[in-house]
């Protein structure tokens, strides 16, 4: 395991995780989603699945949340995520272990910054996985939850809620967060998703919920797949549900090596 920080185009520290090194499949990155971190059990799990299928495999705390790197949440944002992401890609470049292409894989936030990445540089990746992501800005304003605080988060220009990974932590953030949100939106270009991709979400996420995901998976032009998560919520927090993420991406990852349809 390599543990390094690094520095971002802002000169912020990013801390990033390399495992398996040795591996001979492939490489992967994984991302966690808003106010998470590299080690929470879902992105560690999705980790275990690339590992024990041969991938390098890397992890990393974007900057603005509660990992090890730079940076406050209040000041997160759906461009520091994928910023981030971009800059950790491009130090691995300079590494001896990076090869190319590689598989990307993020949930929520990191979900959208990964298919993002896969839109501007297809070349670059060879499948892509997004578990919950955010298909746009503008859809996940629409949803049930989102119309029940946004009232008070305009109004007040914040959000707060505690933290569920980090229980006594008030996570605190500001409305210009959505205004940065609203200028994503992977429908328009998601032809250029040419290569093969594994949607994955839970049939209780009322955040990122299924039918925004069947809305991208329409518009993907390649070879794809939907797995959904029976009782498994946004973050997939049971055991239960940890397991069967990880089962999912395995199961697919072999499909994948083997040349199988998908």
């Amino acid at each position: 395991m390599i543990k390094q920080f690094i520095k971002n185009r802002k000169g912020q520290k990013v801390c990033v995780l390399v495992e398996g090194v040795e591996n001979k499949s492939g490489l992967a990155f994984v991302m966690h989603g808003l106010g998470g971190f590299k080690g929470q059990p879902h992105i560690k799990a999705a980790a275990e699945a690339f590992l024990e299928n041969g991938y390098i495999t890397v992890r990393f705390d974007t900057t603005n949340t509660f990992g090890e790197s730079d940076g406050k949440y209040e000041d997160a944002t759906t461009t520091n995520y994928y910023e981030d992401l971009e800059d950790v890609i491009e130090w691995s470049g300079t590494q001896n272990w990076y090869k190319e292409p590689f598989i990307v894989c993020g949930h929520s936030l990191g979900g959208i910054s990964t298919a993002l990445y896969a839109q501007k540089h297809p070349e670059k990746v060879k499948a892509l996985i997004p578990i919950s992501p955010v298909v746009s800005g503008k859809l996940s304003t629409e949803t049930e939850h989102f119309k029940e605080i946004r009232a008070e988060w305009e109004r007040t220009g914040w959000r707060e809620e505690e933290s569920v990974s980090l229980p006594g932590v008030i996570k605190r953030l500001p409305w210009s967060h959505v205004v940065d949100r609203l200028k994503y939106d992977l429908i328009p270009l998601a032809g250029k998703l040419t290569m093969p991709v594994l949607i994955i979400v839970g049939d209780k996420d009322t955040t990122t919920p299924l039918a925004h995901q069947k809305i991208l998976f329409k518009a993907l032009p390649g070879e794809k797949e939907i797995a959904v998560i029976k009782g498994a919520t946004h973050s997939f927090r049971k055991e239960i549900d940890i397991s069967q993420l990880k089962n999912a991406i395995s199961d697919w990852l072999r499909k994948l090596d083997a040349g199988k349809s998908l």
